[in-house]
């Protein structure tokens, strides 16, 4: 039972540490990266529709993506939808292809990204401690119905405490690789 319980709480901390990755992912750093049009949706025939299943995107240099539009006819609605996301980018079409520039991230823009990213890991920090929470209350409910005793109670929370405070410190790691990578010029 008490397995059952680690073995939940250790996959649930993984989940947040992978969860906030792929959150940070999608912060720009001036590099271009085609991930950084994974949110962007386009309304095509209706229906929103994700970017990367109507155009194929490439990186053509660190500042520039190129995307080729499956269906000439949704061009003007995927330059639309880049336009109107909040990622401040400009595409430029041409024929079938799209190209969208990256433009320099400004010191001060560097600094509002990074309180972003701070804010983001400390979502992933309440998160992990949420499944702490969770894990030592059903130990508590565990040992109020006697199916385990005092000591295997405290072994197990002794255990729930070094996950989080290894999941803590992968989230700081992430961040940490985050920041260094906005500050880069």
């Amino acid at each position: 039972m008490i397995n059952e319980i680690l073995a939940d709480a250790k996959e649930r901390m993984n989940k947040s540490v992978e969860s906030l990755e792929g959150q940070l992912a999608k912060v720009r750093t001036g590099r271009a990266h085609p991930s950084l049009l994974d949110s962007i949706m386009v309304p095509y025939y209706g229906t929103p529709t994700p970017l990367k299943q109507l155009a194929n995107i490439t990186v053509q240099d660190s500042r520039t993506l190129a995307l080729t539009v499956f269906d000439k006819s949704s061009t003007g609605a995927v330059e639309k939808a880049i336009m109107g996301s909040d990622l401040g980018l400009n595409p430029v079409a041409a024929g079938t292809s799209i190209l969208v520039p990256l433009p320099m991230l400004t010191e001060e823009r560097r600094k509002d990204l990074i309180r972003v990213v701070r804010n983001e890991a400390e979502g992933g920090r309440v998160a992990v401690r949420n499944v702490r929470r969770d894990a030592n209350n059903d130990l508590k409910e565990l040992l109020k119905e006697k199916e385990i005793t005092e000591d295997e109670e405290r072994r197990a929370q002794d255990a729930i405490q070094k996950l989080t405070d290894e999941a803590v410190q992968k989230i700081d790691s992430v961040l940490a690789n985050k920041e260094t990578e906005l500050m880069e010029v």
